[in-house]
């Protein structure tokens, strides 16, 4: 189960199938060298993304 400490770096490496997700939400920027240590909770606050509602895509 993906948590919403996971980085986005860890994200992108462990699960490259989801980033799609990821991307349809609107984080453009997963290739960005401080996106990589960013969590997926940090990552969703600076882009206004409720991170409950995108683990429940991402977890699904």
């Amino acid at each position: 189960m993906i948590e919403k400490t996971m980085t986005i770096g860890e994200f992108v490496e462990k699960y490259p199938d989801k980033v799609d997700i990821l991307l349809e939400a609107g984080m453009h920027c997963l290739g960005c060298p401080a996106s990589q240590a960013e969590t997926i909770e940090e990552a969703c606050e600076v882009h206004g993304i409720d991170v409950n509602e995108l683990l429940k895509k991402i977890n699904e």
